[in-house]
């Protein structure tokens, strides 16, 4: 029952998501009616839906984590580690719950209201996610002593959030034995900064959920500095309400929608029949069908996941070989991110709004991705061996155009909508679910209306696992700022380096870790405030900073030995990893190569902005 109401709410939302902003911009530019409250509106149906979302992403056990290496270990060591991992996660789920209640009943915090409602019953919905989380948590683990001892320790370290709810709640001023406790966490906080995180980063590995380590750091590097950990859900919720941060979960949803349909079947006959007919026609087809659906799903692995088998078997019966097109397509997952309306580009210019323009550098990445999908249709041309191929045909040419024209207008409207400034991001997003929605049930009829449901239900712990992500890597994203570590860095390494060519070779080392550590989203929030000034005192744009930063990610989710593409790709092909590795190894390479044509010539990425 449960179940069903989490799924119908999200549903729900989704739908009001996708309608409302078109609806209001009708009413406002042709009605000529503005409707007071309407973006404050829609900013906190975005909120509500993350944490709803968050709620269902935890119960289908979705939430992104690194590679879990529990399974690896003796039996005698891994019952042991599943104890500490419950009290880990039961641990920073309790603090996170106290912190943002904490900020609930705080009588100086949400005073605003439209149509009638504070926002703080908005707000109300983070700690009772938490809270949600945390019962599943107990219950899943069947481990009652672990998880009763991970919501003790979280008790413990949570004492300043917990007397301020008692202040708040009950006017309880004088608790010295409380504020003993939390005095006592904070200097053990301090001293034990570095090896409380070091012991997050482990269960990283070990499958705890990304967004718990992020939160978990955040709550420690705020501790450790006085205390403040207030910040960590004020920022989850400035960051859940940000108008360009909403369009991710819409369009995240359109891709997933689109992927799960004939879309993906009709693409791949337009460009199989249009280049088909001479060699490396069909990879051109896999290339473009994997750029076009990872830019929408804003997650490659998505599009690995929906549409690999599809153009494997597309491959191969063009007389590619089984493993050459399983690499190719695992490979090009990630190319899309690199195209409008990425949801990487739109995260990294709002994270640095101050430095970079989304619709620069929606324009400063056009042609690096060109390039980078030329290559990947290049080296997988030199690995079509097939002699024999079918003769070109006008006829079938024109019957796959006309059978795809809605869905290749979709990309035509998105692109002329808003480079056009017709709609803003968000209201582009919002068009293309109900587009997508409206072409695959009472155009195309891949879906009844239960089975459209069902698909849109599906698509919930997509878009929730990014949405908690970025929701908790906010925290540490501020703190980082707070502490002016950007300025600390810059000085530190423009001490020791002095050449800009040195710098941009030391830049795409790290990144490329960092893509291989850790996922895109999280990434973006907590590394590149500290890079782009390092960038910029170097002379390098902005522009160009983030095209070299997206691109060293991108190629991070394929790099050895835990690129999250690799671990989607052996799930999907049923392949063991090595063997996914050794397939995809010329297409790093290549990428690489033109990631330092890239790096080291500027004019491809600011050629268009001029």
């Amino acid at each position: 029952m449960i179940r069903r109401i989490e799924n119908a709410a999200a549903v729900v939302l989704i739908g009001l998501l996708a309608a409302l902003p078109l609806v209001f911009k009708l009413l406002q530019e042709v009605c000529r009616i503005q409707v007071l409250g309407s973006d404050i509106a829609v900013l906190h149906f975005v909120f509500l839906f993350s944490c709803v979302a968050g709620l269902i992403t935890w119960r289908e056990n979705r939430h992104l984590s690194l590679a879990s290496l529990t399974e690896q270990l003796p039996a005698k060591v891994r019952r042991p580690v599943e104890f500490a991992k419950t009290v880990v996660t039961c641990c920073v789920l309790t603090s996170l719950f106290i912190d943002s209640f904490c900020q609930f009943v705080n009588p100086m915090q949400f005073t605003a209201s439209f149509w009638g409602m504070s926002t703080r019953l908005y707000f109300a919905f983070l700690p009772l996610c938490y809270f949600g989380i945390i019962c599943t948590a107990a219950v899943r683990r069947k481990n009652i002593a672990a998880s009763l001892s991970g919501i003790v320790l979280g008790l413990i370290i949570s004492m300043g959030p917990l007397t301020g709810i008692l202040y708040y709640a009950a006017g309880m001023e004088n608790l010295p034995h409380l504020y003993a406790l939390n005095d006592a966490w904070i200097s053990f906080s301090h001293a034990a900064v570095l090896p409380l995180i070091v012991i997050l980063v482990v269960f990283a590995f070990l499958g705890v959920p990304l967004f718990l380590v992020l939160g978990g750091i955040a709550y420690i590097v705020f501790s450790q500095s006085g205390g403040y950990v207030d910040v960590i859900p004020l920022e989850t919720y400035r960051i859940l309400t940000d108008r360009n941060i909403a369009a991710i979960p819409l369009f995240t949803i359109a891709g997933y929608i689109l992927a799960k349909s004939s879309a993906g079947q009709r693409y791949v006959a337009v460009f199989k029949s249009m280049f088909g007919w001479f060699r490396g026609g069909t990879v051109v087809a896999a290339v473009v069908v994997t750029t076009f659906f990872s830019t929408f799903t804003g997650v490659s692995g998505v599009t690995i996941l929906a549409l690999g088998s599809l153009l494997s078997v597309v491959l191969t019966g063009s007389g590619y070989s089984k493993d050459n097109a399983e690499s190719l397509v695992t490979a090009s997952g990630a190319v899309g991110l690199l195209f409008p309306p990425s949801a990487a580009i739109i995260m990294y210019a709002t994270v640095n709004y101050f430095s970079v323009d989304v619709f620069d550098l929606f324009k400063g990445a056009l042609i690096p991705g060109c390039i980078m999908a030329a290559a990947m249709i290049a080296t997988g041309t030199v690995l079509d061996k097939k002699m024999s191929r079918p003769k070109f045909s006008w006829r079938e040419i024109g019957n796959a155009l006309i059978h795809c024209i809605p869905e290749l207008l979709l990309p035509v409207f998105i692109s002329l909508f808003y480079f056009k400034g017709i709609f803003d991001l968000f209201e582009v997003a919002a068009f293309a679910v109900v587009y997508a929605f409206i072409l695959t049930t009472a155009v195309r009829r891949d879906f009844s209306p239960g089975e459209s449901y069902r698909v849109i239900s599906d698509s919930v712990p997509v878009s929730g696992g990014v949405l908690f992500i970025l929701g908790a890597a906010s925290g540490i994203s501020y703190f980082m700022l707070d502490a002016n570590i950007p300025a600390l860095l810059t000085g530190f390494i423009t001490e020791y380096v002095t050449n800009p060519y040195v710098f941009l070779i030391l830049m795409n080392i790290v990144l490329l870790v960092v893509g291989c550590l850790m996922d895109m989203f999280s990434a973006i929030l907590i590394v590149s405030p500290l890079l782009l000034p390092l960038a910029e005192s170097f002379g390098i744009p902005a522009v160009q900073a983030a095209v070299i930063f997206l691109m060293n990610l991108s190629i991070g989710f394929l790099t050895p030995p835990v690129g999250m593409d690799l671990f989607i790709a052996s799930y999907t092909f049923e392949k063991p990893i090595p063997k996914v590795i050794k397939g995809i190894l010329p297409f790093i390479a290549v990428q690489f190569a033109v990631l330092m044509l890239i790096t080291y010539v500027p004019w491809f990425t600011t050629v268009l902005i001029k």
